[in-house]
């Protein structure tokens, strides 16, 4: 395996010829160049460390595997402070043609739809690994959740009652 300078990915490459030449590239991709993730960050500061191999399993099926860790800037729902979460993460996407090759990939594959041209561009593969990273509600590590019991006086639980109205008229006398 042969490894590329560790600071730079390539922009696009063919992965069919990276997986028959079984490639591996590291580097750094900045947050500030993920135009999709930057909505869900509360900054952009800092990057993420990748790690991307292609080869083929022992049933020659053709992957490229994502190792992915890097920490990202969010606010916290509960405190509303700042946090950095660490996300580590490593996918394995098997390559397919076309959507019929999806049913033939073993347990544990994600489907990675290559045309014939192999065109993958890494630094939208790693984008989208980390949109999935973020939680939807995110939660600083060590933020105690507020709990309180709001109890309702009773005179607020029948003015909220649709049939606290249908009571009241069913006990007025008839006149």
């Amino acid at each position: 395996m042969s490894a590329d300078s560790p600071s730079r990915l390539p922009e696009q490459l063919d992965a069919w010829r990276m997986v028959a030449a079984q490639r591996t590239f590291e580097g750094a991709l900045p947050l500030s160049d993920m135009p999709r993730l930057k909505g869900a960050l509360a900054g952009t500061e800092g990057s993420a460390r990748v790690e991307v191999e292609f080869g083929q399993d022992m049933l020659r099926i053709p992957f490229v595997e994502l190792r992915i860790d890097a920490k990202l800037p969010l606010e916290c729902q509960r405190s509303l402070q700042r946090f950095a979460l660490p996300v580590k993460i490593v996918q394995r996407l098997g390559l397919i043609r076309d959507e019929e090759g999806e049913n033939a990939l073993p347990e544990g594959y994600e489907a990675l739809l290559v045309g014939d041209d192999g065109l993958l561009r890494l630094a939208e593969l790693v984008e989208d690994e980390l949109i999935l990273a973020v939680p939807v509600v995110p939660v600083a590590p060590g933020t105690e959740a507020v709990e309180r019991d709001w109890t309702a006086s009773e005179e607020e639980i029948q003015r909220a009652s649709p049939f606290a109205a249908l009571s009241a008229l069913k006990d007025k006398p008839k006149g």
